[in-house]
Formats: structure tokens, sequence, C-alpha cells
């Protein structure tokens, strides 16, 4: 009899001595298959293409304190590294739910949390962005702790496809569902140029505000196209040439930065979920029941902590955090993109 056994393909190979694509980086994107591999990237303060470290988990675990039996949610799932460390602790009886909006990795890291023995019975994931986390009580009951990291996950940014960073070129995108909505390449076609540099200068403290949103619209007017990520660099570096040379570069890639982090807040309405969510949470926690925020930029934070103080002293919130909490040092040290973060709570009355 003729076998049938299916033959092995090989992997496509690539250029040179080191995958430079996204899509040619095999052993980072199979974590699974190549720890070694994974753990010398990490090793050198850098972060596996298609993976995610998850940041402040000490911090975040010391003060959540979750005990066997409790039911919490990640209000956030991404790569589910903060999901595995609070279902360890729930374990046994306990439940977490989760929430996460893009339709691409949240079965990746359902197949992930599951094949390490964190199934249905213990873990309930939901496609819906977190600001319906009262629907999640009303499946769940009161909720003795909530996540949320605020952050976009290293698979996004590191995917050319979903246009999150001006370093490799890629559709101009930057939505967290690229199903739903409007893409960051459509919005600028449309905006006027007073609302697009109030965008830049309230979402990300662009100082060159004006001067990057005159540019894109003047480009509109003479029919260029805004299609790509690098399309945008261009015109950001080009808005940019009166510069004084000796620090240009580092200015252009700040000013990128921060426009690209606009542009991802508006096309999410990320803001506009998050003050939801602030809103609703009281009514979502058991009395006692704990809150943390990991964020990353001033807006953000500037939210949750004016909320957080409004919930206290109305005497829903019994204790609030005086001051964030910060990464440590060492944390630092070997995950750069943990510098920025800063870690708010509150506490259920």
């Amino acid at each position: 009899m003729e076998d049938q056994t299916p033959k092995s393909s090989r992997r496509v190979r690539y250029k040179g001595t080191h995958p430079k694509s996204f899509k040619e980086k095999y052993k980072e994107l199979n974590p699974e298959n190549f720890s070694a591999d994974v753990e010398k990237v990490m090793q050198q303060g850098r972060t596996p293409a298609g993976m995610h470290r998850s940041i402040c988990v000490n911090e975040i675990l010391e003060f959540l304190n979750i005990q066997p039996g409790q039911i919490g949610m990640d209000a956030t799932l991404g790569y589910g590294g903060h999901s595995l460390e609070m279902l360890k602790c729930l374990v046994p009886n306990g439940h977490l739910y989760a929430t996460d909006v893009d339709p691409f990795e949240l079965p990746k890291t359902r197949d992930r949390l599951a094949a390490l023995g964190y199934g249905p019975e213990v873990l309930t994931i939901k496609k819906m962005n977190f600001s319906g986390i009262d629907l999640i009580t009303q499946e769940a009951g009161p909720l003795n702790f909530v996540l949320a990291d605020l952050g976009v996950s290293s698979m996004q940014i590191d995917n050319p496809d979903r246009g999150f960073s001006f370093k490799i070129d890629g559709p101009l995108d930057l939505r967290l569902n690229p199903n739903s909505g409007k893409s960051a390449a459509a919005l600028l076609k449309s905006i006027s140029q007073e609302r697009l540099a109030e965008l830049f200068a309230e979402y990300s403290d662009e100082p060159y505000a004006d001067e990057i949103a005159t540019s894109i619209i003047q480009a509109n007017k003479r029919g260029e196209q805004i299609k790509t990520t690098t399309d945008l660099k261009e015109i950001i570096k080009e808005s940019l040439a009166f510069l004084p040379p000796a620090n240009k570069a580092e200015e252009i890639k700040k000013t990128c930065q921060r426009c690209f982090q606009a542009l991802r807040i508006e096309v999410n309405n990320e803001f506009g979920v998050l003050e939801k969510f602030l809103e609703r949470l009281p009514d979502a926690l058991a009395s006692g029941g704990k809150v943390a925020i990991l964020s990353f930029h001033s807006g953000e934070d500037r939210r949750a902590k004016k909320i957080f103080k409004a919930f206290y002293q109305a005497g829903i919130y019994s204790e609030i955090a005086p001051e964030p909490i910060r990464a440590s040092t060492e944390e630092i040290n070997s995950n750069p993109r943990a510098r920025s973060a800063k870690l708010r709570w509150a506490i259920k009355a």
C-alpha cells in the first residue's frame, strides 16, 4: 500500500544569516518550539517578535492578593501573561473572565492558555470591549478583582500588517480590531486641519502639532495618498525640516511615536472606552474588591487618577493609590517598554 503519511514541508528560506521580516522570524513566532532562542533575545533586553512581556506582574499580584475561589477579570487579555499568573492564584474553584477586541490574537491566547491547563472551567474569554464590564458581571456576579493593562501588545506593534509602528512599512491601520471602524489612513483623508492638530496636542502632547497637521492636510489637497506607515513618517520628517541638524533625527523619532499614538487613540476611541469602563467599575466590584490600572501615557493616567479620586471622595472607594507605582529598575533594564508604565489602584468600600 502506498504511504499516506503527509510529508513535512520545509520552512521558507530567507536571505542572509538572520531573518529580518516579521513573517520570517519562525523561531520567535513559535516560541514553544524554541525556548532557548527566545530566552536569549529576552536576556538582551528585547521582546521576541510575536510575543509580549507582561509588565509590573509582581506589583500587580502583590496588590490584588488573589485567593483561590475568587472571581476576577482581566480586561485586556492580550498575550495572556497577566491572566496566566492570576489563574495560578485562583485555582482551585476560582474563575477568571477576560476580554479583548483583537480577532487575531484572542484565539491564539485562548489556545495557549488551554494548552497550559486553563480551559473554560476556570477561564471565560469574550471578544468584546472592556467598557462592557457590566455585561461580564451579569454572568459572573460581583468581581473580587479587576486588572486593565492599557498598553498595546508587542505582537500588534511588531506585526507590520497592523500598522502600529512607524519603524516598519505597512498599511496605516492602527485599529485594535481591523474588522471594525475606520483606519488611520481613512481618518486622515476626512479630518479637518484644526481637529488633527488638536488630536496631536491633546492625545500625545505633540509640540509640533500645528506644523504636522498643516503638512498632512496640504498633502491631501495635492492628491497625495497617505496609505502606509512610511507615507506618514515621511510627511512628518518633511514638516520638521526646520529643526537644527544636531538633534533632528531624535526629535523626528519622538514626534513619530507621539503622532502614531495620538492616531491610535482616536481610531480606537481609547479614552472614551476607558472613561466608560472606569465609570462602570464600582458597580462591577464586590465590597472590598480591588482594581488595578496599568497605563502607559499621561492621558490614560490622568483619567484613572481623576475618576478614582472622585469615587474616593464620594465614599465609593475606601482607598486609592496616593501615587502611581512604577516598574522597578531591574524590570526596566530587562524590558525598556516598562519605563513609561504607571500602576494605579483602588479598593471598593
